[in-house]
């Protein structure tokens, strides 16, 4: 038997090759898409379905076939992606600090007319300088989330909150996260410097202006130390480990945000502000560390731009909380306590901050992760690790309003 020459067998993959988009081309046709949207996320479990949901509903009323591209190492991600040309239309990040970044290079297109005026207030969907400097809107919160908080069991008072939180071993504390592990760290340092030094000097600490070395910002890192016993050899083993998403004992205490709120459901878990707990915090502390995921708009497609605008569509079911003002109000019937998280993330009077490492350049954000898993081993390194991290910290960084109400 003859074999069949090179080619002849380069035909015959063309044919396939063909033949295959072919098939796919019909397959869409079929189904009546009118054309696509690639989006580039990071969301699982339950979160991944609600988006989920949301899309197929967006692709049987726009027959937009939407292609959703998940990655747990979203910065490393679009930053190839962007240099190679191959950017996906849309991308969902957790934070400004990249996309202020991306803004100011002419990376991202304005989403200005896309969405509802007065929907969202200032703190959610500021308006940053472009690469022509001017300002405009960047980026849609798709799924926002509350931080500074203290998770305990329902039946603590708070007299026993604040003993409780005097004991290193009762804190419920996990460092490991993958790529990102040292994140509930930073959380914590972040949190303690709000309460302590208030949101003037946070603000400017979190965009840069402030060094690393300040004695303010070392203070929150020794009290965070104090509080969760760093230099414990033998707790911290553990809590470098343990995963941030383990069960807590009934009896603890937790630092950690409103996505916690499934695992605390079982013992009638609350929470209450940081502030209670965290020592020398000023007085009437009312501010917030927030966090979300921002979607921005690469492409400026027609695809691209209905997307957005159906996710800034206040009837969008999205992953927990929404911050649209022009959602409909929570149910009466609905968990007490989604519904006491959603009403501090969209009340207008409360006051917020964005999550600082959320602010920051990748390479600075990961140096701060890094920095608290070496502190919690050797807490009398610090100054070492604080000045590493202020010669990362760097000059004309793209800026944002970092604190306002909600």
């Amino acid at each position: 038997m003859r074999r069949p020459r090179p080619r002849t067998l380069g035909i015959v993959c063309v044919c396939l090759v063909l033949l295959a988009a072919g098939v796919v081309a019909g397959v869409s046709w079929a189904r009546g898409w009118t054309g696509s949207v690639t989006v580039l996320a990071n969301w699982s479990g339950g979160e991944k379905e609600q988006f989920e949901r949301a899309m197929k509903r967006f692709e049987e009323e726009y027959r937009i076939d939407v292609v959703y591209q998940g990655s747990s190492a979203l910065s490393q991600v679009l930053a190839a992606d962007l240099a190679a040309g191959t950017q996906p239309d849309v991308a969902v990040l957790p934070g400004p600090g990249e996309l202020t970044a991306y803004a100011a290079d002419g990376r991202l297109e304005p989403l200005d007319g896309l969405f509802e005026a007065g929907a969202y207030d200032r703190v959610w969907m500021p308006k940053v300088a472009g690469e022509d400097g001017r300002k405009r809107t960047y980026w849609l919160p798709v799924k926002t989330g509350l931080k500074s908080m203290v998770w305990h069991a329902g039946n603590l008072s708070k007299d026993q909150i604040t003993r409780t939180a005097g004991e290193p071993d009762r804190w419920c504390l996990a460092m490991e996260s993958g790529a990102t592990s040292g994140w509930p760290g930073t959380d914590w340092v972040e949190d303690i410097l709000l309460q302590q030094a208030g949101p003037q000097v946070y603000e400017k600490w979190a965009t840069g202006d402030l060094d690393w070395t300040d004695a303010r910002v070392r203070k929150a890192w020794k009290t965070w130390g104090d509080m969760v016993g760093a230099g414990d050899r033998t707790r911290v083993d553990r809590v470098l480990k343990d995963n941030f998403g383990q069960d807590c004992p009934r009896e603890s205490l937790e630092h950690l945000g409103s996505f916690r709120d499934t695992q605390w459901k079982p013992v009638a878990g609350d929470f209450v502000h940081s502030s209670e707990v965290v020592p020398d915090a000023r007085t009437a502390s009312d501010h917030w560390e927030v966090s979300g995921d921002l979607a921005a708009m690469l492409n400026a497609t027609d695809e691209a731009k209905k997307l957005i605008r159906f996710l800034a569509d206040p009837d969008t079911g999205l992953p927990d909380f929404t911050v649209n003002k022009k959602a409909t109000a929570p149910d009466r019937h609905e968990d007490p306590l989604k519904r006491k998280i959603g009403s501090i993330l969209r009340g207008s009077e409360q006051r917020l901050c964005w999550d600082a490492s959320d602010t920051m350049p990748p390479a600075l954000r990961d140096a701060f992760h890094r920095a608290v898993l070496h502190f919690l081993v050797k807490p009398g390194e610090l100054e070492e690790q604080l000045r590493g991290l202020e010669a990362l910290n760097g000059d004309g960084r793209p800026t944002l309003p970092v604190c306002g109400t909600g």
